[in-house]
């Protein structure tokens, strides 16, 4: 398959690209200029919420019935619950 039928199926599910990294990023920025966010997130938290955002901003520029989309969001809140819990943060839970 060449690039360019890649990047076709893609705009086709999730969008156009720079509408996509468009609200990613804002997004990003709104989370980034809350007062704790760089002294409170780890790495993986903070990779996790990029991730998510990106996902969020593909939802909704493109096919919002997309279950992959959905899918991968579960995925890393998973990855970073199961890091909470080895950790030892879980105790923290309500």
């Amino acid at each position: 398959m060449s690039i360019q039928n890649t990047l076709q199926q893609r705009g086709e599910r999730y969008g156009e690209f720079k509408d996509v990294a468009q609200l990613s990023n804002d997004l990003m920025r709104l989370l980034q200029a809350t007062p704790n966010y760089n002294e409170s997130l780890s790495d993986s938290q903070h990779f996790a919420l990029v991730m998510i955002t990106n996902k969020m901003a593909r939802i909704v520029n493109g096919d919002p019935n997309y279950i992959d989309n959905w899918h991968d969001i579960a995925g890393y809140a998973t990855l970073v619950e199961q890091e909470l819990i080895m950790t030892g943060h879980d105790k923290e839970a309500v």
